[in-house]
Formats: C-alpha cells, structure tokens, sequence
C-alpha cells in the first residue's frame, strides 16, 4: 500500500507569482511543514498562462530561500508544450532545479493523439526536463504507449496529479487515463511523480486521491519518484552542495 505520509516531497506547486494561486513561498512552505513535508516545489507557470511571471522572474530565484520552517525548498517551473514542439520557456531555464513540461488548452490547440504526444515527447528531450505534467486529459489526448516510452528515453518521470483528480470531470477521461498510464509505466518500469499542483497552501502535500488510484493500480511503490529526497535529487542530477543560496 502507499499512503501520503510516504510521500514527503511535493515539487509541483504554484505561488501568487503564478497568477492565479494563492500563497506566497513562505506560505506555501508553512502548508509543507504542517503536512511534515521534507521538501518542497515551487514550480511557477511559465509565459503562454495568463497572469503569470515574466521570463525574468526565474532568472533571480538565487536570492530566494532554500530552507523554511524546517522544509528544503527547490525551484522549477511548470512550463508549457507548444504547438511547434517546443517550450514555452527557454531564457533562464538552465538556472532552474528542474522543469516540468505539459499541455495546457490556454495555449495549446488540440493537434490529434498521435502529434500531441510527438509534441510531449520533443519537449521531454530539453536537458531541464524531468516531470511531465497531468497528462490525464482526453482533450488533449496522447499515446500513452508512446508517452511511456519516451519518458523512459528521456529520464523523464510521468505525473499522477492530484489536482486533477480532486475535478476529474474538468479533464476527460482522467481517471481511466491515469490507468492506463499506470499499467504501462508499470510494465516498462517507467517512473511517475506524485504531485497535489497546489495552488494554495492548503493543498500542497495533498496526495490522497493519487495514492487510492495507486493502489488501486497495483503500482510499485520503488517507481514513485518521491518516496525520498535522496531519489528525487538523485533523478534530477542535484547534490546538497549546489544548493548555493541561503536558508532562512
């Protein structure tokens, strides 16, 4: 069985930088240390959202706090798939932690299953790219055969996202898809990322519908990228020592 309390990393989170949440980092990292989280993302939108941060943005995240309220902080962004293949963000990224990549319907027009996941996997390529985002919604719809063995190819781990499936009727099909996911990254040992997508601090470290589907699925918990730091470090290629800027 997987529970919550054996998840102590959420990597995928957004603040009001983002434009539309509703916590800023420290409140954000007080919601991490309620829930006894070990580690927290922030991962903001990048350009193609309304509302979010401007490139510059990722470019200062040095001046920014990498310990609080006892939680390890780590900074990425969420950034989007485009209809040419290509990301949404590209100045600054290699100043970034990690990025996660995926299909957003505010700036991505449905380009059929077969492209839409050609698109995925061309982004996967980006040496930044460790997480692919939600991929959950038949809006949208991808090969998840496809998308499974790209991930593998691209030491990129695929995302059970919580967020989605606290509103699965918003993205269609979500729960079948994620099964379908699961049964195949179960079978071609492709790692996922459970993440909650807070956006607010009320939700970060919230991972209990992803864990009921989890088990529902079987699935192997040594798959789940973040059942420790050390494995989630480990995947993106960070030590401890390169984590240059101040705690507080």
């Amino acid at each position: 069985m997987i529970y919550p309390s054996d998840l102590p990393l959420d990597i995928h989170t957004h603040t009001i930088a983002s434009g539309h949440a509703y916590g800023t980092i420290r409140e954000m990292a007080q919601g991490a240390a309620e829930k006894k989280l070990l580690m927290l993302g922030i991962s903001e939108h990048a350009p193609g959202i309304p509302g979010t941060c401007e490139p510059i943005y990722f470019s200062n995240l040095k001046v920014a706090p990498r310990r609080l309220y006892g939680v390890d902080l780590v900074y990425g962004c969420e950034t989007n798939v485009l209809n040419d293949g290509t990301l949404s963000l590209n100045k600054y990224i290699e100043k970034l932690d990690y990025a996660i990549v995926g299909i957003h319907g505010l700036c991505y027009h449905d380009a059929g299953r077969e492209k839409n996941t050609e698109n995925v996997i061309s982004c996967m390529r980006h040496p930044k790219v460790f997480f692919v985002s939600h991929p959950d919604d038949d809006h949208t719809p991808l090969d998840y055969e496809r998308l499974a063995l790209g991930a593998k190819e691209n030491h990129v781990a695929l995302e059970v996202n919580n967020s989605s499936l606290l509103k699965p009727e918003k993205r269609l099909n979500c729960v079948e898809n994620y099964k379908k996911m699961l049964r195949l990254c179960k079978e071609y040992a492709v790692p996922v990322i459970v993440s909650s997508d807070a956006h607010d601090p009320l939700y970060v470290g919230r991972f209990e519908e992803a864990c009921d589907l989890l088990n529902e699925a079987g699935f192997d918990k040594e798959l789940i990228i973040n059942t420790s730091v050390e494995k989630f470090m480990a995947h993106i290629g960070l030590k401890d020592k390169e984590k240059n800027v101040p705690a507080c």
